[in-house]
């Protein structure tokens, strides 16, 4: 069975969530296997209220056929809603491995971590583009993982904003060599290398990804081959 992409510490070769955000919904299983067969390492699903961001997106459910029809796949659940502690539950018996929640909208982010674990899952903290990444590196070791927007939340496809590479740099400086620092946004073959070298260990591709005519070939770009 698949585990979460965040229980070991992070290697020096960067692992790749496909962001099924940018999948044809109409054939979500097979895109999102056509993703995993070319070489990411779990799939990640964007959760979207329509409040804290204007969009609306997939919830439990998804992740739950996902599961069914590809039980042997990491899922990697962002959590961009207002409310996320009132569904975590609800996404952990879906099946899924990771829950990335965020810190402008969480009143214990210590408290937030430790009900992610008792439901068996991973733990995430995301920070937006304008949101000073201070508030997260006092609780940081509460987490398996640090994300980092690079885009304003919402919707796919948007251009990578390279002032955020910044946050990484000042995450990794406080997480350690093994700590996950996960890019989300913008993230295609032509901006990897610098959020590589910022010390970001997971790239979340969408459109760069379901987009393209060779996803093994951004797979491996992606990765730094």
């Amino acid at each position: 069975m698949a585990r979460s992409i965040f229980a070991d510490e992070a290697t020096a070769t960067p692992l790749v969530a496909a962001s099924i955000l940018s999948a044809d919904f109409g054939a979500l299983a097979l895109d999102a296997r056509r993703a995993i067969d070319a070489g990411a390492d779990a799939l990640h699903i964007d959760v979207m209220d329509g409040h804290f961001v204007p969009n609306l997106s997939m919830g439990p459910v998804v992740c739950s056929a996902l599961r069914d029809h590809m039980p042997d796949v990491s899922q990697d659940v962002h959590l961009m809603i207002s409310n996320p502690m009132d569904r975590i539950e609800q996404f952990a018996k879906a099946g899924v491995h990771h829950l990335t929640v965020h810190v402008e909208v969480l009143d214990d982010p210590r408290a937030a971590a430790g009900a992610i674990h008792d439901l068996g899952c991973t733990a995430g903290i995301a920070c937006n583009p304008a949101t000073d990444v201070a508030q997260m590196l006092d609780v940081i070791d509460a987490f398996d993982m640090a994300l980092v927007m690079s885009v304003v939340p919402g919707f796919s496809g948007q251009a990578f904003m390279p002032e955020v590479l910044e946050k990484t740099r000042v995450l990794r400086d406080a997480m350690g060599p093994g700590g996950h620092i996960q890019m989300d946004g913008g993230v295609a073959p032509a901006t990897a290398a610098a959020c590589r070298a910022a010390g970001c260990t997971v790239l979340v591709s969408a459109s760069a990804l379901f987009g393209s005519d060779d996803m093994p070939g951004v797979v491996n770009t992606l990765r730094g081959g």
